[in-house]
């Protein structure tokens, strides 16, 4: 976590948090979702708008947690931002077979391949020590290269819908914590 965020969050511990305003899609790529947004549908059935500024991705991401319950946020200062999942927290990238199959999270943070499964559209999830995550669309070769050759263990099956309590985390916090 950044040092001015965690001076804001000194100074002032006491601000509501906030939900429904910030998403996580599939491919990785972050939403911004303002109230207009909020009023036509949930997320990702709307997802609102892309947020394209590299630094603002990347404070986000340096800033990306969660809480005991599985809510994943962003820290903004002193404002706690819950983040809503299209699939998981972690959409992972694959290197190929020459990086040794190299995982990392969608926020740039290496991770291992610990468990592999396929949920009943056979999307490939990866549960690693940083998290549970999707395998990005665009990796999905290498991240078959990888189970083929032995480098990662064989998928599992498991339903999209058990995949949040078995792993822990809560893909909408706004329906969960209620509109803030």
């Amino acid at each position: 976590m950044d040092d001015i965020v965690k001076a804001a969050l000194a100074k002032w511990p006491n601000v509501p948090h906030c939900t429904g305003w910030l998403a996580l899609d599939a491919r990785g790529d972050w939403y911004m979702r303002d109230d207009r947004i909020q009023a036509v549908g949930p997320f990702p059935k709307v997802k609102g708008s892309r947020i394209d500024h590299d630094k603002l991705k990347a404070f986000i991401e340096r800033n990306y947690d969660h809480d005991a319950n599985g809510c994943w946020f962003f820290q903004n200062g002193p404002q706690r931002v819950y983040v809503e999942l299209e699939s998981a927290p972690w959409v992972w990238r694959v290197a190929d077979a020459a990086a040794g199959f190299a995982l990392s999270t969608h926020t740039g943070r290496a991770a291992r391949c610990a468990s592999t499964w396929l949920d009943e559209h056979d999307h490939l999830f990866v549960d690693s020590p940083e998290g549970f995550g999707l395998v990005h669309s665009l990796d999905t070769t290498w991240a078959a290269d990888a189970i083929e050759t032995g480098a990662w263990p064989a998928p599992q099956s498991m339903l999209f819908n058990a995949m949040p309590a078995r792993f822990g985390y809560c893909l909408s916090p706004h329906a969960g914590l209620g509109a803030v």
